[in-house]
């Protein structure tokens, strides 16, 4: 029994009798539930089915960098070279943030020309020409869809010579396309442990595999690119001194061979100066080179350093079992909701004519 307070009055509404009004109108309900079958029916069988993909990797996180970086700077040091202090370092782009990394439009926009082929179609084509060839929308997307290409034509894809697709400036068509993507690709960090899970729905299971490998491999040269980026623009750096201390210690040694040569049997005072000038200037010119060589190899072994691993907990593989929600939960929720509708109106009638007998003082 339920208890409602109106004007200092307890009235009690007796369920009992409800129930029994309810299933007397057995006939009325039947419409709903046979309404409620088809509409189901004819959404669980629209709406297309989708299949999911996915990877789970761990990061390196290694204790040991610390030392080693310490180890490369003590020795770098004794050369008048500061390879900077690992222990206050930090990556400005964490696990955290690897997720939001997935949804910026560069990177989207980078899986467009990945080449995929679908199970039962073993003829290669780009994702983007997947996404808008093969993929299936449920009818009731159709007039929206038709009505907006009347309205505003628009190219999913830059015309030739167009150049790539201008991330600032999408038209409706690729902005649809861009949050397709985007809603079916998934990246989760667990925060405790620092594994990575990546994810792809799509309507072709091989498709699904194949981007989400491409994905988990995009993911790892992005941050292999992002933490070694300093590392790889010092070795460039060194390397560009040690060609030129290379080049200017042969040019001394090639000057100072070609004047002891030319002055093999002369005992002036001047040509002697001259060669000592050379010599001397040769041993400045070879430690600069074996100077820099050193800081080379050392720039070299940080740039190995700040390669970081990954650990494939579990690789991609095709599932053939799809993750969308099943056909007979749409059906039974649809029958409930159908249900739910007509006990409402059944009962808002009785509730207003008989109202007095329902409820008892």
């Amino acid at each position: 029994m339920q208890e409602i307070t109106n004007n200092n009055k307890t009235r009690e509404i007796d369920l009992i009798k409800l129930c029994v009004l309810v299933l007397k109108q057995w006939q009325f309900l039947s419409r709903f539930a046979v309404a409620g079958i088809i509409i189901g029916v004819i959404i669980a069988f629209s709406i297309p089915k989708q299949y999911g993909s996915s990877v789970i990797l761990a990061p390196e996180f290694s204790s040991g960098s610390a030392s080693l970086s310490n180890s490369l700077s003590d020795l770098a040091s004794s050369f008048g070279v500061d390879l900077g202090n690992s222990k206050s370092s930090m990556d400005a782009i964490y696990p955290d943030l690897y997720p939001d990394i997935f949804e910026s439009t560069e990177f989207i926009q980078s899986l467009y020309e990945v080449p995929v082929r679908l199970q039962k179609d073993s003829n290669t084509r780009t994702y983007i020409d997947h996404i808008i060839k093969d993929g299936k929308m449920p009818w009731w997307n159709y007039p929206k869809a038709w009505l907006s290409e009347f309205l505003k034509p628009s190219d999913p894809l830059p015309r030739k010579g167009e150049g790539k697709i201008d991330p600032y400036d999408m038209n409706r068509t690729q902005w649809d396309i861009y949050k397709s993507i985007s809603s079916s690709i998934s990246c989760i960090v667990d925060k405790k442990t620092s594994v990575i899970t990546i994810s792809v729905k799509d309507q072709d299971p091989l498709v699904a595999a194949i981007l989400v490998d491409t994905l988990q491999l995009r993911l790892q040269e992005y941050i292999i690119d992002y933490r070694t980026n300093k590392a790889r623009r010092d070795v460039e750096h060194y390397k560009q001194l040690t060609e030129q201390a290379k080049k200017e210690y042969e040019d001394v040694r090639n000057k100072y061979i070609a004047s002891s040569d030319a002055h093999l049997n002369v005992s002036l005072m001047a040509a002697s100066a001259k060669i000592e000038d050379l010599e001397n200037d040769m041993g400045i010119k070879y430690n600069v080179y074996t100077q820099s060589m050193t800081q080379l190899k050392l720039a070299e072994a940080k740039l190995q350093e700040r390669i970081p691993a990954f650990t494939i907990i579990q690789p991609a593989k095709v599932n053939p079992q799809p993750v969308s929600t099943p056909k007979i939960v749409i059906l039974l929720i649809w029958i409930m909701l159908s249900l739910a509708i007509g006990i409402g109106i059944i009962l808002f009638r009785e509730l207003k004519k008989n109202q007095t007998k329902l409820f008892t003082h």
